[in-house]
């Protein structure tokens, strides 16, 4: 069954409770980190498009880009997604590839943890030297799943390496830039 804006809607309160625990988890809900944007995952073509004329109607395109071989929509907005004390006001929509995910719908939130780090390396030590709680983590010691990638569309210039931090069916990535500063260096 696809997934649908209702759904989303409904699922938001239970989403974004278990995205604030696993915050809590990794030790940043004291961190005064920019929550920048919220992303979906979709199996089928059908779907994405769906969700995305769903989407513009609550706000508007601010980015659609080809990155690692499919398109991904930015969409800005008019009135954000709550979350905690984090007023989110962008939705990364990724067009579905090959893989087939478990469950459709709210997957991953993104954190902007302002530094200069330009691998994913030095982002790592620059978030270890700043929250010792993630130096278990990092170092592979606990039930959460770490991939480190530094995602980059055809046009972006800023190098925006990104850690993301995953348990169960939920993820929380941290990244150098938010997404408006790297849609900008696409200009």
């Amino acid at each position: 069954m696809s997934i649908t804006f209702e759904h989303l809607n409904s699922s938001w309160n239970e989403f974004s409770q278990q995205i604030l625990g696993f915050i809590d988890t990794l030790g940043l809900s004291q961190a005064e980190l920019e929550c920048d944007h919220v992303a979906l995952r979709v199996n089928s073509l059908e779907t994405a498009q769906q969700l995305e004329q769903a989407f513009c109607q609550q706000g508007q395109i601010i980015s659609k880009n080809i990155i690692n071989g499919r398109p991904i929509v930015i969409i800005a907005l008019d009135k954000p997604l709550i979350l905690g004390e984090h007023a989110i006001d962008c939705v990364e929509l990724p067009y579905p590839s090959d893989k087939v995910y478990p469950n459709e719908g709210w997957e991953h939130v993104e954190l902007v943890f302002n530094c200069e780090a330009k691998s994913c390396d030095e982002l790592a030590l620059a978030l270890t030297s700043r929250f010792s709680s993630l130096n278990k983590i990092l170092a592979g010691d606990s039930n959460i799943e770490v991939k480190m990638s530094s995602p980059k569309g055809d046009k972006e210039r800023l190098a925006n390496p990104t850690i993301a931090f995953k348990r169960d069916n939920i993820c929380v990535k941290l990244h150098t830039h938010h997404i408006r500063a790297i849609i900008a260096s696409e200009q």
